[in-house]
């Protein structure tokens, strides 16, 4: 039994490798060397200078001519003074006014920001509608325009713009700017009004592969899924290598078998298509088939080697797939190419804190302690729990009186955050061999916060390495009262009677809630296997702790499962899972004592 202190999760996984559909997946890149890379992405920037530039000096050229008087400039700082002392609606009607006197639209559109930022919805529409009327041609006026009429209660005046925006768009966008039409309008309030717009204004580019698979994402949100896959699949007979089309197609089906036949045939004909390959992937997780996802995301990353998605992607999957030396080499080049970018605003800090915890797992301390230095600032909460793994790093490194000196600098106000500073000085001297301190600390911090379930389940802990059962067994049963949902406090509490061998029973019922709560806890099985060892049900124990060892290598369920196998006779594979423990943790109390008690040696 443990409580793993655990960073990866699948849920984390399945968000980072989420991809937004494109027109046209961009595979170009993945045949690029890296200083053709580089000079694309220049080029691009170049570009997006110059274009930023051109359209700065446009605006110029539409603004009027307005003379900034003495009179004029008085009335926008008092305003704007106004405004910033909590005022909204006399500044707001100050801008509006001259906006229509100077028919200045930066007037009209500092007016729309005071009402915004005031949450005036009407106020805010009224003040847009009269920048863009003072100016047509802004882009910018205009997309604030069509969000604000979006989520009107009227939303008519959106048909218009609409129709204009694809008239006008070149044939090689217009697919993008249809794709923006129907996402704006999926967010209206009537939608049933919406998707009648929508119908209207494809209605010229219906034939169209782009027209066919809006109109499928259309059906799909008012969850008719028989009409977005004949949309879907219109879409994929104009052009069968559609990514896009094959995506929109697998979002409609009936379910996850389906769907896995229907991308694996597209990639057999389609090996290069990055993000149906991801999408492949993403499901394989869902169905935790971790190998064959990982090895999908090897091929992105044989394609693509610089790509931040699939470095997490398989960091994370290393880490289920119990390979520490993968995870920690997927998680570094992940650091390493946000690091040389850095105008991506991804944040590495759960990166980092895994790279801290692998290196804790082999032993190196230095490097624990280097990998949370490179923590981003700025983030209180991230700091704070920086800081109490530092001392807990400096305890495991040997230094105690620093760790110590570390966390009474700590100085949180939130009655939560000083009972983590003292279960974090409590582990550090337990950590250290000092129980009966560690013991004494955390019984005044139970006095202190008796209503802090994560703080009790820790002094429970405590009290049973010191001997104190019925401390221990009163404690994790007030977690339960506090949080009933607390599986860990069930499972800690089932597997130390299965551990004295007392009450078994009982403990089978504890810690079959744990596992009712926490089916997939590796820990919890640990527990289970555990019991039904001490029961004498060597099968159901050897299951048990199989299934568990499968899903995390730790040096706690190999010993247990060794001791199962040793029982039932099969002494070399008992000796080969010990001998695995020991490597990964010489000094591990579960296996000393396990052999002692058992009166050998390896």
């Amino acid at each position: 039994m443990k409580n793993a202190f655990v960073i990866v999760t699948l849920s984390g996984l399945l968000s980072a490798c989420a991809v937004a559909p494109q027109q046209q997946p961009v595979a170009q890149s993945a045949q690029l060397s890296p200083e053709q890379q580089a000079e694309a992405k220049a080029e691009a920037q170049a570009k997006a200078e110059r274009d930023a530039k051109a359209e700065l000096e446009a605006e110029k050229a539409r603004l009027p001519k307005v003379e900034l008087t003495s009179t004029l400039l008085n009335q926008l700082l008092k305003a704007e003074f106004a405004f910033r002392g909590g005022d909204w609606q006399g500044p707001y009607l100050t801008m509006l006014s001259l906006a229509q006197q100077t028919r200045d639209p930066r007037l009209a559109r500092r007016a729309a920001e005071m009402a915004l930022a005031a949450r005036q919805p009407e106020d805010t529409l009224a003040a847009v509608r009269q920048w863009r009327q003072l100016d047509p041609e802004s882009d910018e006026a205009t997309q604030y325009y069509l969000g604000m009429v979006i989520l009107s209660d009227n939303i008519a005046d959106a048909e218009e713009i609409f129709r204009k925006r694809l008239e006008g768009a070149p044939a090689p966008v217009r697919g993008v700017v249809l794709y923006q039409v129907q996402q704006l309008l999926s967010r209206a309030k009537d939608k049933e009004a919406a998707n009648a717009m929508l119908e209207r204004v494809v209605a010229p580019y219906r034939n169209t592969l782009e027209g066919h698979v809006v109109m499928a994402q259309s059906a799909m949100t008012r969850g008719d899924k028989a009409q977005a896959q004949r949309e879907a699949r219109a879409a994929l007979a104009l052009k069968p290598d559609s990514e896009i089309a094959v995506l929109t197609l697998a979002q409609a089906g009936e379910n996850e078998a389906q769907v896995r036949q229907l991308l694996s045939s597209f990639l057999a004909a389609n090996p290069n298509a990055r993000e149906v390959r991801a999408a492949h992937a993403r499901l394989l997780v869902n169905e935790k088939q971790f190998e064959a996802a990982r090895n999908e995301f090897l091929l992105l990353d044989k394609q693509q080697p610089d790509n931040v998605t699939t470095l997490y992607a398989l960091g994370v999957l290393s880490t289920q797939l119990n390979d520490p030396a993968g995870a920690e080499r997927y998680f570094t080049r992940f650091v390493d190419v946000l690091g040389r970018n850095p105008e991506d605003e991804r944040d590495p800090s759960k990166a980092l804190l895994i790279l801290s915890q692998l290196a804790e797992e082999r032993g190196d301390i230095p490097a624990a302690v280097g990998w949370l230095d490179k923590l981003p600032e700025g983030d209180e909460k991230a700091a704070f729990g920086a800081q109490l793994r530092r001392a807990q790093l400096l305890g495991k490194g040997g230094d105690v009186p620093a760790a110590r000196r570390l966390l009474a600098s700590l100085k949180p106000s939130e009655p939560a955050a000083q009972a983590q500073v003292v279960a974090a000085e409590a582990q550090v001297l337990r950590d250290a061999g000092q129980h009966a301190q560690a013991f004494t600390l955390m019984q005044e911090a139970a006095r202190r916060f008796p209503g802090n379930p994560d703080l009790l389940y820790d002094f429970a802990l405590l009290a049973e390495k010191n001997g104190q059962f019925e401390v221990m067994e009163k404690t994790l049963r007030e977690v339960m009262r506090l949080a009933p949902d607390n599986h860990h406090a069930y499972n800690a509490l089932g597997y130390s009677l299965a551990e004295r061998n007392v009450r078994l029973e009982e403990a089978r019922g504890l810690v079959e809630k744990a596992l009712a709560m926490a089916p997939e806890d590796p820990f919890i099985m640990d527990s289970m296997g555990w019991v039904q060892y001490r029961l004498g049900n060597l099968d159901a124990a050897e299951a048990h702790l199989r299934r568990a060892y499968g899903l995390r290598r730790d040096p706690e369920i190999a010993v247990h499962l060794g001791e199962v196998l040793w029982q039932k006779g099969k002494q070399a594979d008992a000796q080969k899972l010990w001998r695995e423990a020991r490597a990964k943790d010489p000094q591990n109390d579960t296996l000393r004592s396990t052999l002692a008690r058992l009166r050998l040696s390896l």
